[in-house]
């Protein structure tokens, strides 16, 4: 005779739970480990054991050091500068994750390279956004996290689901907290009017100017004019990205030559190209404000340099998503 036993549902709840937790390992590429580290923080666990190293001939070699079978993997690695090898390291990650027989691979890629290649401007040019994708998809992500794309329709670009989150809370929450007034967002070019009318909505509906320009070639920007009223106003000129600040450094001008008191730049990925460091210290802006999806190496830093966490914007997305409830609601209202 088989004798059966019931547990109290409290301790059949808690086991689940626990089990649920215990299935979820996150693990950092060597492009942002501070971030990834930050995270990990947030989510009360350890980063995963990971051998990194590279063989003479610059190969790369990746070995997950601990058993991950059956377990929601999530790998967190930005592939900025140098762009080639941290999404080669990204690529092999998932690679070995998925022969190590995770559950589900979740690649969280807080700067996603090669996104302004999203579209054919000439002809025999590739769509590297979406070869990119494909190379993720094919190496075994399930998934895929992203904070501000270049471009919505890279989200499309992916035949698996891909979450796509904003850092503008982080910026918006900052600024607020500075009580500027009479101030003005503004759209460096047209191409970023929704990004900067969703900014100025989240500031207090604050009214928003657009900046245009005729773009000569790659990395340079020749201002116009000024679509709006900045007199007198404090001016934030919003992008996703700075990367040589040609287009960003060019809009401060014209904003001051257009009789703006005050001038802050706010961007979510700060790729800071050469010439950027000199354009951005130059006196043009009162604060540079970023996130830290990318590293910015003491190098690359200056006095108006204003650099804030997404980190735990990052590990509650990725707790809900491992919770299977909504990410999207982060951000409404």
């Amino acid at each position: 005779m088989i004798r059966s036993a019931t547990l109290p549902i409290n301790t059949v709840l808690s086991r689940i739970e626990n089990n649920n937790s215990s299935r979820l390992k996150l693990f950092s590429g060597s492009s942002n480990r501070a971030l990834s580290r930050e995270v990990a923080r947030y989510l009360g666990i350890d980063l995963g054991p990971m051998v990194r190293k590279r063989f003479a001939d610059g190969e790369l070699y990746v070995q997950i050091q601990e058993s991950i079978r059956g377990c929601d993997v999530y790998l967190i690695q930005p592939t900025c500068h140098p762009v080639n090898d941290n999404l080669m390291e990204l690529l092999i990650m998932i690679d070995a994750c998925r022969r190590a027989s995770a559950r589900q691979i979740t690649a969280v890629v807080p700067y996603y390279g090669y996104a302004r290649a999203d579209r054919k401007t000439a002809g025999r040019e590739s769509i590297t956004a979406k070869l990119v994708a494909n190379l993720m998809t094919q190496a075994g992500a399930n998934r895929v996290l992203s904070i501000d794309l270049h471009s919505a329709q890279i989200q499309g670009y992916f035949d698996i689901p891909c979450d796509h989150v904003y850092g503008s809370p982080v910026l918006v929450k900052y600024l607020a907290s500075k009580g500027i007034e009479d101030l003005v967002v503004v759209s460096p070019d047209v191409g970023g009017v929704a990004r900067a009318r969703a900014f100025a909505k989240m500031l207090n509906d604050a009214p928003l100017a657009i900046i245009d320009k005729r773009r000569q070639a790659h990395n340079v920007a020749e201002v116009m004019n000024i679509i709006g009223d900045v007199e007198g106003k404090t001016a934030v000129l919003v992008d996703d990205m700075i990367d040589t600040a040609g287009t960003i450094a060019a809009g401060a001008k014209v904003l001051r030559a257009s009789g703006a008191k005050e001038v802050y730049a706010c961007a979510t990925h700060a790729v800071f190209s050469p010439p950027a460091v000199e354009r951005l210290s130059s006196g043009l802006f009162e604060e540079v404000i970023v996130t830290n999806t990318i590293p910015v190496p003491a190098d690359r830093q200056f006095e108006q340099l204003k650099m804030l966490s997404v980190a735990d914007m990052l590990g509650e997305t990725i707790s809900r998503i491992h919770e299977e409830s909504s990410v999207s609601s982060m951000f409404r209202g």
